[in-house]
């Protein structure tokens, strides 16, 4: 499995700079925007950028927006088969997402949109060897943020999934909502590794669970979560793709990027040990 990070919990001044940071602290992968990465540098140098140092984009965003309205919706899907083939040409295969657990729109009218507006992207992506993921998310405020519970668990988002009918859809990992949801390791024993596009590393601070907030995210290795176990587990399944880093906060960091690059460089290197691996 691939180390990765994103600008979540670095606050690097550019992707470029992230690119070269990554390598230097012993990171393979990174989360960015390749199509911004290749309307900056061009494809040549952005190319030439992630192979002097090693480093592969583990997934990009899906720069769509299919929570609201069609209209919004449509305008972005030009943008989507941009970022496809800028992500494709540089050798990325993945785009995740998240779904809010809760919505103010009716909950039936809206999987049936989103049903279809998803799939539609998943059939984009498609055509340039791209997978979609989708990430269930965990935390119980965010819940009732919205008027509507939506979808949260693993479970659903499986059945998403299936829902959604295109076979390069599956689930982006993401550690601290599989301890949110209070999943165990055999929870992740009993997928298969195709089912899983990308996977995300966090921990949680000593809190009830009903309590820990989204923006409330600790490093790797500061916390409470079984992130050895988490490890071991995706291993086990045979999951060979990228575990990035990232660490959402309610206020930016006052540490320097370095710093949180040594702090992140330690986190990793803490649970991956303490996994075996």
């Amino acid at each position: 499995m691939l180390r990765g990070l994103t600008q979540a919990g670095i606050g690097m001044e550019s992707d470029e700079r992230l690119i070269e940071s990554a390598a230097e602290y012993g990171f393979q992968a990174v989360d960015v925007d390749a199509l911004s990465l290749v309307e900056r540098l061009g494809l040549d140098q952005a190319r030439e950028l992630l192979q002097k140092h090693g480093i592969v984009i583990g997934s990009i965003g899906l720069p769509v927006e299919w929570r609201t309205t069609d209209e919004a919706f449509l305008q972005g899907l030009e943008k989507l088969a941009k970022s496809a083939a800028a992500a494709s040409a540089l050798g990325c295969t993945s785009c995740c997402t998240y779904i809010l657990p809760s919505t103010d729109m009716k909950p039936a009218h809206f999987m049936t949109v989103a049903t279809k507006r998803l799939r539609i992207c998943a059939q984009i992506l498609g055509a340039y060897g791209i997978r979609l993921g989708l990430e269930f998310v965990g935390p119980h405020h965010l819940r009732t943020q919205w008027k509507h519970p939506f979808i949260w668990t693993l479970d659903e988002t499986l059945d998403w999934i299936d829902a959604i009918g295109e076979s390069n859809v599956g689930l982006l990992f993401d550690a601290y909502h599989w301890y949110t949801n209070e999943l165990t390791v055999a929870d992740i024993e009993r997928l298969r590794p195709e089912q899983i596009v990308h996977a995300h590393i966090n921990d949680a601070p000593d809190l009830p669970v009903e309590d820990v907030l989204d923006n409330g995210r600790l490093y790797p290795g500061e916390g409470v979560i079984d992130l050895a176990g988490f490890l071991r587990a995706l291993h086990a399944i045979g999951y060979k793709g990228v575990v990035a880093q990232e660490i959402l906060t309610a206020s930016r960091s006052a540490e320097s990027p370095e710093s949180l690059l040594q702090r992140s460089q330690k986190g990793f290197n803490k649970v991956y040990t303490a996994a075996g691996l």
